[in-house]
């Protein structure tokens, strides 16, 4: 909980910095591609996390490993990572970065479940009708489960609207059984 806290702080420091640089989706790229470096890579994890190697020597690493493909601005609050020994939180950084960009610019994420593969088009039908109802644009994050027999269970945070066959079963079946 603590790490999220402080990543979140970092977070909203990264947002305001790419901000006043007019970049704000540029550098969620940014930060993204930096993150899945550091979780794909347990060489580059142990580097980051070395106590042995210097401050120094990490912050130098950066600013030539990054020089000319990032802003100079980014660099800088990455070597200030380093400098707070907050380096290892750059996954979570990313994860609470994203976050804000999408409250910012009202967008939203749905887990949407089907019970069969569904067509593009459905899928952006889905999106549409959800952004409609909750009035934000919507990211439809499509699963299969043939489980659900039909109809589609959509999660949005901590809201679940279930109009899947299986749990109308259940219902029809509670009724019966006269619970």
């Amino acid at each position: 909980m603590r790490d999220e806290s402080i990543a979140r702080n970092y977070a909203e420091a990264l947002l305001a910095l790419a901000k006043k640089a007019n970049a704000a989706t540029e550098w969620a790229g940014h930060i993204n591609a930096i993150a899945g470096a550091v979780e794909q890579s347990a060489t580059l994890q142990r580097y980051l996390s070395a106590p042995q190697v210097s401050q120094e020597a990490k912050i130098a690493w950066l600013s030539k490993g990054l020089d000319g493909k990032v802003p100079p601005l980014f660099v800088r609050f990455l070597q200030k990572l380093v400098m707070n020994r907050r380096q290892t939180l750059i996954p979570h950084i990313a994860t609470e970065y994203n976050n804000l960009v999408d409250l910012a610019e009202g967008r939203v994420h749905a887990r949407v479940t089907v019970s069969r593969e569904t067509p593009e088009v459905e899928v952006q039908a889905i999106s549409a009708a959800l952004g409609k109802a909750l009035g934000k644009t919507v990211v439809s994050h499509v699963t299969v489960n043939p489980k659900i027999l039909g109809g589609v269970v959509v999660r949005v945070g901590d809201t679940v609207m279930d109009g899947s066959v299986k749990r109308r079963l259940e219902r029809l079946r509670a009724q019966m059984a006269g619970r």
